[in-house]
């Protein structure tokens, strides 16, 4: 099971985070980053909290297609590791 997301930055983080920690408890497991354009530093903080969220269901959330501003942004933090993107 997965799920998508096309747009994750500071304006719509609170509604993004929810909804993908709704996923995440429907036991989705996969997040498909393909289609997301546009990101900042509040991305990588709901990334990291939606790792969270999952690893506190006894799962791992995978994130998919990741676009390279995504990659280099959370290389930046340091947390590529963390995240395991791909």
């Amino acid at each position: 099971m997965s799920f998508a997301i096309t747009s994750l930055n500071f304006s719509n983080a609170k509604n993004v985070l929810q909804e993908g920690l709704q996923a995440i408890a429907r036991g989705e497991h996969e997040c498909d980053l393909e289609n997301l354009a546009q990101v900042d530093s509040a991305s990588i903080a709901v990334l990291l909290a939606w790792q969270r969220a999952a690893l506190q269901n006894h799962s791992h959330l995978h994130f998919i297609n990741t676009p390279e501003n995504l990659v280099s942004l959370a290389s930046v933090y340091g947390v590529n590791d963390l995240l395991a993107l791909s």
